[in-house]
């Protein structure tokens, strides 16, 4: 195996959970549980479906796209 093959695959294990906490991150608009109010935690985790639902549209639209 090639060194950019494998620094590509090391790349892709990095990225994906960063990923996942930029979201969780974005969805809580910067605050913590603790301190949201329940309107905000329900909020919250509207937008962690919302973006749980796209990344699953995106993975079937590029398994078709193959």
């Amino acid at each position: 195996m090639d060194i950019n093959r494998a620094l590509g695959t090391v790349f892709r294990m990095m990225i994906g959970p960063l990923t996942n906490i930029g979201i969780d991150f974005l969805a809580r608009r910067g605050k913590a549980e603790e301190d949201m109010t329940p309107e905000e935690r329900q909020q919250a985790h509207d937008a962690r479906q919302l973006a749980k639902r796209a990344k699953k549209m995106a993975r079937i639209t590029r398994r078709l796209g193959r």
